[in-house]
């Protein structure tokens, strides 16, 4: 799986989402179905998140220059947290339309925005498993925003499903006329669903952003130095995720009485060995010290 493959599959999503939201917004706005609207609406978040993961894979594609030594891999958490921005603003406007429509008699919806409904879940199921797997390949924070954008989009559907069936179908089977706002109801919890998925794509973009350290990495970097003939001991190992990379930096304890370019030649020979075993390392920073130096723990 490349970048290029991973741009390749959030445009499929992207044409997809399109599609889709033009479906649910004239079906819901024919069916009388606010719950339909509302899945529309958040479709249209939807979309044009697909279109900043997009610009994001593209922009953390490019290679390492000048004025960016450390690549543009957080492109990715930016999008990520665009992406999480714009779901909480959908979720918002979804609850506020449902809470009004509540209180404003109406007609139930139309039984054949069921069909509708049905046949959206099933396409954007299949959208979320289509793009998770690449963004699980190449760990792009971006395509997996973009993948959960999918899936969330299939779970609102779902929950509409739920509330436009009791709407249609609950007055006549449960003899209850007051389950004609099972849609609006529908509405809402489907915003609350919304909220808990922009949510797990903003923490950790912002912990992406503000360079929060990877534990289970940095352990794995410190045991592979270790092992390295020459080394005498690992410390301050330091990990952070940057898009699909990661960067290391890191001290080695070495023998004092090694000269400086027997030292350096050191480093340059673990640093090689760690990007050979874990190659999403994409920068190694190596300080060596005499092994007398006061020892401090792995962060």
């Amino acid at each position: 799986m490349t970048t290029s493959e991973l741009q390749r599959n959030t445009i499929i999503g992207f044409m997809a989402s399109i599609a889709l939201s033009i479906l649910k917004l004239f079906a819901g706005i024919w069916g009388r179905s606010s719950a339909l609207i509302a899945d529309a609406t958040e479709s249209l978040a939807d979309t044009a998140g697909s279109i900043l993961v997009w610009q994001a894979l593209r922009v953390s594609a490019r290679p390492p220059d000048q004025d960016h030594p450390y690549g543009y891999g957080k492109a990715e958490a930016l999008a990520s947290l665009g992406v999480g921005l714009m779901l909480i603003g959908a979720a918002l406007f979804i609850a506020s339309k449902a809470l009004h429509e509540i209180v404003v008699p109406h007609e139930p919806p139309a039984a054949w925005t069921l069909l509708v409904l049905l046949a959206v879940i099933a396409v954007k199921e299949l959208l979320f498993r289509f793009v998770m797997r690449g963004a699980s390949e190449f760990d792009s924070a971006a395509a997996r925003a973009d993948a959960w954008h999918h899936r969330s989009d299939a779970i609102t559907s779902l929950a509409a499903l739920g509330g436009v069936s009791l709407a249609v179908w609950g007055p006549r089977w449960f003899h209850v006329p007051s389950l004609v706002f099972a849609d609006e109801v529908a509405a809402i919890l489907a915003s609350g669903i919304i909220l808990v998925t922009a949510w797990t794509l903003i923490r950790p973009a912002i912990r992406e952003l503000l360079d929060a350290v990877t534990p289970e990495m940095a352990e794995r970097v410190a045991t592979i130095a270790r092992r390295v003939e020459g080394v005498r001991d690992v410390e301050k190992v330091f990990v952070r995720k940057s898009g699909p990379g990661y960067h290391v930096d890191m001290h080695l304890h070495v023998d004092p009485d090694l000269t400086i370019r027997v030292a350096h030649a050191l480093a340059g020979h673990v640093k090689a060995i760690l990007k050979e075993e874990l190659p999403s390392l994409t920068g190694v920073l190596i300080h060596v010290e005499p092994a007398e130096s006061r020892r401090e723990p792995i962060v």
